[in-house]
């Protein structure tokens, strides 16, 4: 195995002490002139770089930002990663992307991760619907801020979108077009995105004076474009289908309009189709997808400043007060819902 080149093997090489090779690192102009040039040398002929880990371990002070989202698939996580990168870079932070894949269990170890690198913070887009790997990590004294949830039990900042005034907005639109009989493919129950879009949905149906019965429940264990489809031939099959259809993200709508074109069904004539999130895809899809529109890039970087905050609290005038921050959504109509009734 190849020999790490260490900032002792520097000393040795320029012919001085470890202690003038770290001052020439960190505060070069503490360094005579011609011996800070022989260092360097030295440094650019062995090619050392410095541990950086260690470093951090010695001030005490990580410059790594972690984020943990359900699925870096989705393009919406995307968007709240740049958001969120951007917003760290300026502070000179970089940002550990991880993703949990909507699993419990890899969300334990990605934050069993963060807790042993240390990293100054977490932006986290929690999948456990227990509550337990938030509990879990908490002990471990590190700021961490929620993105796209708040979750019940928690008074840790958050940013999120008021996912039931987004559930109302796509409903509203569709009973507006004409639509009394509604299906809502909904993703897994555990997720309180899931569940409060529902509400919204169900809150639009009271407000028209119809009853719940007229939305169709189709729930999938994903929120991919493979349970969309599923969800879509599900639909198919029903004997009194629905005239139309919200989906709890883009990627499953994206789905159940793959299934729709497959067999032969007009969208939107015989079915019309609502998404979540108005990812880039929405819009260029074979039949442009109306969409509820969340600010994913704007979220991210809320949450990144919320944490940033917290962090340098101690140095702060003023002591740092958790705060949630709820966005609203915006319905962004397009072709897939304009079916004429």
């Amino acid at each position: 195995m190849a020999h790490s080149v260490g900032i002792k093997d520097v000393a040795r090489a320029a012919g001085v002490s470890v202690g003038t090779v770290s001052n020439v690192i960190n505060r070069p102009d503490s360094v005579a002139t011609e011996t800070r040039a022989r260092v360097l040398s030295a440094i650019d002929r062995l090619g050392y770089v410095r541990s950086e880990s260690a470093r951090q371990l010695r001030a005490g002070r990580s410059r790594i930002m972690g984020l943990l989202v359900l699925d870096m698939g989705n393009p919406f996580f995307v968007d709240v990663a740049r958001g969120a990168e951007r917003a760290a870079r300026d502070t000179g932070l970089g940002v550990m992307v991880c993703n949990s894949a909507q699993s419990a269990s890899e969300e334990a170890e990605y934050l069993s991760l963060f807790a042993e690198q240390r990293v100054r913070g977490v932006l986290l887009t929690p999948t456990d619907a227990s509550g337990r790997n938030i509990e879990a990590f908490r002990r471990n004294g590190i700021p961490f801020v929620l993105v796209d949830r708040v979750a019940d039990g928690t008074t840790e900042c958050s940013v999120s979108v008021d996912d039931v005034a987004g559930g109302a907005l796509a409903v509203r639109h569709l009973i507006d077009a004409g639509h009394r009989s509604i299906a809502y493919v909904s993703g897994p129950p555990g997720l309180n995105q899931v569940r409060d879009r529902r509400t919204g949905a169900l809150n639009a149906l009271t407000e028209a004076g119809l009853g719940p019965e007229r939305m169709r429940e189709l729930p999938t264990e994903r929120l991919d474009v493979a349970a969309g489809r599923d969800a879509g031939a599900r639909l198919l099959g029903l004997a009194d289908r629905p005239t139309a259809v919200f989906c709890a993200n883009d990627l499953l709508a994206l789905g159940v309009l793959q299934a729709m074109y497959a067999a032969g069904v007009g969208v939107p004539d015989d079915l019309a189709i609502v998404g979540y999130d108005d990812i880039e895809f929405a819009a260029a899809a074979a039949v442009p997808l109306t969409s509820v529109r969340q600010p994913a890039v704007t979220m991210g970087a809320l949450a990144a400043e919320l944490l940033l905050e917290e962090t340098e609290a101690e140095t702060a005038p003023t002591p740092h007060e958790h705060r949630r921050v709820v966005l609203q959504p915006e319905l962004v109509v397009r072709r897939s819902s304009l079916s004429a009734r």
